[in-house]
């Protein structure tokens, strides 16, 4: 037997769009400019620790590499801290990524 979908139940629930607004705000609001550049922090880091992973080297390496301790390299990841543009492009090059800003 196939489930039928009330299409007036379906029109009441709200759209992810509008989850997504009472959670973390309408575009333009302070509180959605923070959980926007929270989110490109964390994919930042997250490609970075990709690509560390994929070179082979471990947290305590890369950190000795740039000069920073591993627990600073592990926070980073976790997205448990931010990072100044110098030690992203720092991470960037020990990984082997290039970085470059386009307009």
């Amino acid at each position: 037997m196939k489930n039928k979908i009330d299409k007036n139940t379906l029109a009441s629930l709200p759209t992810v769009e509008d989850m997504f607004v009472a959670e973390h705000g309408e575009k333009g609001t302070l509180l959605r400019e923070e959980f926007d550049a929270k989110s490109k922090a964390w994919y930042y880091a997250e490609v970075l620790k990709n690509a560390r992973k994929a070179a082979g080297i471990t947290q305590k390496q890369l950190a000795e590499k740039i000069g920073k301790k591993r627990e600073y390299i592990a926070m980073l990841e976790k997205g448990e801290t931010d990072m100044q543009l110098s030690t992203f492009i720092m991470l960037s090059e020990a990984v082997g990524l290039k970085f470059a800003l386009t307009y």
